[in-house]
């Protein structure tokens, strides 16, 4: 028993150097994200909508992309595991072509459908035309974030997560300081009694759009540069060409991976939709929630990209005790963090509503079902986790089973019955993916439980 302690606490300071780089970037992913709604809800609940609107489309795009990284993932984190120093720089070339490939196929289908996307996500007829713009910009430098997105995935693959999140922190502050001047138009500020004259074009949501867009080429741009200089990941002298042996396990894991992601995606979409046809008030509501609902997730996914990398380097190595008590640690720990988040979430969900809207009914609506997932916030937190270490391994097929499962078969068809048979508004669609997540945690933990311990 002495033993098993010992070897947990020596777990704790890889699991936490790992971490807590990743929470730190997406924490400050986060605040930007926090910055653009408030600043963006200043301009109106229209802007606000219009804006948000088109969240679970880049949900969709992102997360499809990130899959084809979780395929490198495990496969450097593995060959890392096991010495195989060969293996990861042929599997970061392999990866320096799929973003290449990836980047330009998703720039062009995404500026294609810019059109029709807000016909797609139900937006309202008189903010669908700001809303296509804001989403073509938003998508020109998708090479860049492509780039972002896989380069990222290899470095905390190798074990380097402050990289990405000293990345992360220079595309905040493009992003914060060109709102500042995109958005707005000249004004006049007061500072310490002083009336300063602050420059501003004036864009609105346009301008929002031109920020972001910009920010996400400078993360493209210095993170490519760091892989092009690191000993490991470097492709230079390589020669780019597809390499099926590297190339064919990577695929093996992405591709449920990527069918995961752009299932579960495409459900947040029709999701989306269905809430958008809600009403303004119920889409801003909804918006907003999900902004404040995503910093109190922080603590999950950084232990999740932690577990993803040491599950991959245990299972390399082959040693399954590791393994377990990796499982074990990493659970009791995600469980603690999520109860304080959701504990926080639940107190203090109106006064993170009133920092986006001054609207009375969105707050009161935000704040209802933010208080609501602040319940389910432990739960869902073990899933993330047991999903990570297993992606970490290669094995993707069964958390997609159960997340297309969990995202069809509860929240759509509950949010369906619930909308467009009941008559219901949007409490009862968050009812609907509340039972999901706790859909997701009773799988997981019958997966871990009962079949985990044969890994």
């Amino acid at each position: 028993m002495l033993k098993k302690l010992n070897s947990r606490f020596l777990l704790l300071p890889a699991i936490f150097s790992l971490a807590w780089p990743t929470m730190l970037e997406q924490l400050l992913q986060t605040a930007v994200q926090y910055i653009d709604t408030a600043m963006v809800g200043t301009l109106g609940t229209d802007a606000t909508a219009a804006v948000g609107s088109t969240v679970t489309v880049n949900w969709l795009i992102g997360s499809t992309v990130s899959a084809l990284g979780v395929g490198f993932l495990a496969y450097i984190s593995q060959a890392d595991g096991a010495g195989e120093k060969e293996k990861i720089t042929k599997a970061a070339t392999q990866a320096t072509l799929a973003v290449i490939i990836c980047g330009l196929f998703f720039t062009v289908l995404t500026l294609s459908l810019s059109p029709f996307v807000p016909a797609l996500m139900q937006v309202a007829p008189s903010i669908r035309d700001v809303t296509a713009k804001y989403f073509f910009i938003l998508y020109s430098p998708m090479l860049f974030r492509t780039a972002s997105i896989i380069f990222g995935t290899l470095l905390r693959a190798v074990g380097d997560t402050k990289t990405p999140m000293k990345v992360g922190v220079w595309v905040n502050i493009t992003n914060v300081v060109l709102n500042f001047l995109f958005i707005y138009p000249t004004r006049t500020v007061s500072v310490l009694g002083f009336n300063i004259s602050v420059y501003g074009l004036g864009l609105g949501v346009i301008g929002a759009a031109v920020a972001s867009a910009i920010a996400f080429a400078v993360g493209g741009i210095l993170i490519t540069v760091k892989i092009l200089k690191h000993p490991l990941l470097s492709p230079l002298g390589k020669p780019l060409k597809p390499d099926m042996e590297i190339l064919r396990p990577c695929l093996k894991v992405a591709l449920p991976n990527a069918l995961q992601r752009f299932g579960t995606s495409l459900g947040y979409v029709a999701f989306a939709s269905m809430v958008n046809s809600l009403g303004e008030i119920s889409t801003a509501a909804h918006t907003i929630a999900n902004t404040v609902e995503s910093a109190f997730y922080i603590p999950g996914y950084g232990m999740q990209a932690a577990a993803a990398t040491l599950a991959g380097n245990a299972f390399g190595a082959k040693d399954k005790e590791k393994l377990r008590q990796l499982g074990r640690t990493v659970i009791f720990i995600e469980v603690a963090l999520m109860i304080i988040s959701g504990a926080l979430l639940f107190i203090f969900a109106p006064s993170m509503m009133r920092t986006f809207s001054n609207d009375e009914a969105v707050i009161t609506l935000g704040s209802t079902v933010l208080r609501m997932v602040a319940l389910s916030e432990p739960f869902y937190g073990v899933s993330i986790v047991i999903e990570g270490m297993l992606q970490g391994m290669g094995k993707t097929v069964t958390p997609f089973v159960f997340n297309i499962i969990g995202m069809w078969g509860i929240r759509i068809v509950g949010t369906f019955v619930c909308i467009n048979l009941l008559g219901r508004g949007l409490v009862s669609a968050w009812g609907a993916m509340i039972l999901h997540n706790l859909f997701l945690f009773a799988m997981f933990n019958i997966y871990y439980y009962k079949r985990g311990r044969r890994i």
